[in-house]
């Protein structure tokens, strides 16, 4: 069905946000064929990078718009929810009328480009560390409600890819509007640092989230006052019982323009040298030196923290990390072996967003195979690349169940 956020949503209205929303030639485009004649004709929509399938919101939103007009359309899926979809390769062929159709490309592209990208990166993301659980914090880095339905739709989709092939993958999100996507009813946090600000110290803010969420597991940010090791430690201290459960975590979120309490770059190396010595001894980019031994989450951040803990007796109590976990440091995380539980991220989010734009042609006018020189590749030559997926029609509710579901 239509994305509740998705403004004018039945009737009229959606035909005037149709309208405003779109590139003016599709408007004119539409008039114009409606007043020569239509034609029955197939769009092929494709991106030009390497992405993960994400289609749902697109062809929902596409089949309630023809619904509401009236109209077919058939909609050839080439590959599931989920697949690996190659550089320039065809997503999905829709035909139906030039004139129901002409107007709607511009807000299709925007529902499945973005989605695609970002559920790439998702899949990679829990690829790379597959025995640690995501946490979905885009929301603060969306453009409204619209654009954070789609990444944490997006999200969802990679996340499933991923466990497909073991991985933990997301568990969830950081608010209640897109919890739906990881069958959860509502977004999972415990406290930002403004609680910390307001209660004067990181135990007396633990306290007070005990108090209030007395029968939930407690996460609590240690780098508002640069002490996290020793934040970390009386907070264990004050909830022994909580520690000894596994029901206590502390996340680390410190600022990239210093190192977490008890860090400076000798000692950064030498806790790399307990703990992982392979990951420091070849040859190394500059950023992935950053994210082994430098301010902020580092690799030896990390392993500080576990170091200290597992010293102090608090074998159980979890580590969660945040800041910047993107594809990149993800994988630099894995090499060198980092103590992650959670990691709590939004950079699933496009950060090139011109990788994002999807492209759509006709291919075929009145069943007449015919395309813009140069886009040849798409052409179904010969029924080569259907590839006998279910075709749909305006009066579906959703896609088929064994096309669209998770597998």
């Amino acid at each position: 069905m239509a994305n509740k956020n998705d403004a004018g949503s039945t009737g009229s209205n959606l035909e005037t946000d149709i309208a405003a929303r779109t590139d003016s030639y599709f408007n004119r485009t539409k008039r114009i064929v409606a007043r020569f004649g239509d034609k029955l004709v197939t769009y092929a929509i494709f991106l030009r990078r390497p992405v993960v399938c994400a289609p749902r919101l697109m062809l929902d939103w596409l089949l309630e718009a023809a619904r509401q007009r009236g109209t077919t359309v058939d909609v050839d899926l080439m590959y599931q929810e989920g697949d690996w979809v190659g550089a320039g390769e065809p997503i999905v062929y829709l035909t139906g009328s030039m004139m129901h159709l002409s107007d709607l490309e511009t807000i299709l592209l925007q529902k499945i480009g973005p989605a695609c990208v970002a559920a790439h990166n998702a899949y990679q993301m829990a690829m790379a560390l597959p025995n640690a659980a995501f946490l979905a914090m885009e929301a603060r880095h969306c453009a409204g409600g619209e654009m954070q339905d789609i990444m944490g739709y997006a999200a969802s989709v990679g996340s499933a890819a991923a466990r497909r092939e073991g991985a933990r993958g997301f568990i969830g999100c950081a608010n209640d509007l897109t919890a739906h996507w990881f069958g959860a009813e509502r977004g999972f946090g415990t406290m930002p640092h403004s609680l910390i600000g307001y209660a004067g110290s990181t135990v007396r803010a633990a306290e007070m989230f005990r108090e209030t969420f007395p029968d939930e597991p407690m996460t609590v940010l240690v780098d508002y006052f640069g002490r996290e090791v020793s934040d970390a430690l009386a907070v264990c201290h004050r909830f022994p019982h909580l520690a000894a459960a596994g029901q206590l975590s502390f996340r680390l979120d410190t600022h990239g323009g210093r190192f977490l309490e008890g860090l400076n770059p000798a000692e950064s190396y030498a806790v790399l040298e307990r703990y992982a010595p392979g990951a420091i001894r070849r040859y190394r980019s500059e950023s992935e030196l950053r994210y082994l031994v430098g301010t902020g989450v580092s690799v030896a951040a990390i392993w500080h923290m576990r170091e200290a803990l597992n010293e102090a007796g608090y074998p159980k109590v979890r580590i969660v990390v945040s800041s910047g976990f993107g594809v990149e440091k993800c994988r630099v995380m894995a090499d060198a072996k980092a103590p992650i539980d959670v990691v709590g991220t939004g950079s699933f989010i496009p950060d090139q967003w011109h990788e994002t734009y999807a492209t759509a042609d006709i291919v075929e006018y009145d069943g007449v195979p015919m395309v813009k020189i140069g886009r040849e590749f798409l052409l179904r030559k010969n029924g080569a690349r259907k590839r006998g997926i279910e075709s749909l029609s305006a009066s579906s509710q959703g896609l088929p169940a064994d096309a669209m579901s998770p597998r």
